[in-house]
């Protein structure tokens, strides 16, 4: 399938903003369907829930960039410790020219020193960032402006669908990368099936690289998810907002609070929206009312943490094999680099 035909095939409409800067986009009805759909779904099962992804309007954007800053949150800055070394350790890996995907691009902070590895190993850099939130255009305009050998293709739209159109986009190396712990919102079976789906979408020539937070002290995981601070307790709590917002819906935010526990059976921090108080809601552009118990919960993420032996399980089962392995000095969390099995 050619890349015209994938591109109509997914709806998606091509925006051009400069030379070297153009974003596809699916239609706007086509989002707020799939919005409707997924939460007419999860909020109807035994255990309402909401999926992660709907954290990420603007305003929820903006606080999870604040929550990065956060002393109790040490993910951000320990990946940031470990991607400096890759200014000496990844360029080994890599043999010719390569295009930067990234999953989940945000603000594209940790981006930048992805790119200015590639600028000094060839002439000029792509960079394609998939994500759901609007703040890609922001983000992609900026590097743009900083980076004068840089191209920016940018895909507005989920995961799954972004890997599709990128499967069918040209011939050239990608380097494919999904930091934070955006992989620990998957459940063991899902994050599996979204192993294979990168898989799938890779040549022999491509590399992924992704971030992993590991097991470590419950302590420490449960002030990362319970800030002083409140902002993860904000963020949490936004993503009702954009229902009401997106949705015409009637959440009362004021009777919901912020619940974030560590599960040591399962190795995650689970996440919580509880109800302090009997009550009804309705979603009207979802034609649904909801009866919310007191001190009932709507699961709204889970960060898995993993073990290496439970890392190197997945990539086998998945069909790839391990390039390399970063660490931080407290090995809390790890950046694995690898490619397809031959």
């Amino acid at each position: 399938m050619s890349q015209k035909s994938i591109q109509n095939e997914l709806e998606y409409t091509k925006h051009v903003v400069s030379e070297r800067l153009c974003y596809y986009e699916p239609p706007k009805n086509k989002l707020q369907k799939t919005f409707v759909e997924e939460l007419s779904s999860s909020l109807n099962q035994k255990q309402k829930s909401i999926h992660p992804k709907f954290f990420y309007d603007k305003k929820g954007s903006e606080l999870f960039e604040e929550i990065c800053k956060l002393p109790e949150y040490y993910l951000t800055r320990t990946e940031i410790n470990i991607l400096t070394q890759l200014y000496e350790k990844l360029p080994p890996h890599l043999n010719g020219d390569f295009r930067l995907v990234e999953l989940g691009s945000g603000s594209a902070k940790k981006t930048r020193i992805f790119i200015s590895i590639l600028e000094r190993l060839q002439k000029h850099v792509e960079y394609f960032p998939i994500d759901v939130s609007n703040i890609l255009k922001d983000s992609s305009k900026k590097l743009r402006d900083d980076y004068e050998n840089l191209r920016v293709t940018g895909i507005i739209d989920s995961y799954e669908s972004g890997l599709n159109f990128l499967k069918h986009y040209d011939h050239g190396n990608n380097l494919i990368i999904f930091l934070g712990s955006s992989f620990g919102n998957f459940s063991y079976e899902n994050g599996l099936i979204f192993l294979q789906k990168i898989n799938s979408s890779m040549k022999k020539s491509d590399l992924f690289l992704i971030g992993l937070d590991l097991v470590k002290d419950k302590t420490v995981l449960e002030r990362a998810y319970n800030d002083s601070q409140d902002v993860t307790a904000k963020f949490n709590l936004n993503v009702l907002s954009r229902i009401n917002s997106e949705l015409d819906s009637d959440f009362n935010i004021r009777k919901f609070a912020h619940h974030a526990i560590y599960n040591e059976n399962q190795n995650r921090v689970e996440i919580y929206l509880r109800s302090l108080e009997n009550q009804t809601v309705n979603i009207s552009k979802a034609d649904m009312t909801l009866r919310i118990k007191q001190d009932e919960l709507i699961h709204t993420e889970n960060s898995c943490k993993f073990t290496i032996p439970k890392i190197k399980e997945m990539l086998s089962t998945t069909g790839f094999q391990i390039r390399d392995i970063w660490y931080d000095e407290k090995q809390h969390y790890c950046l694995v680099l690898f490619s397809k099995n031959d």
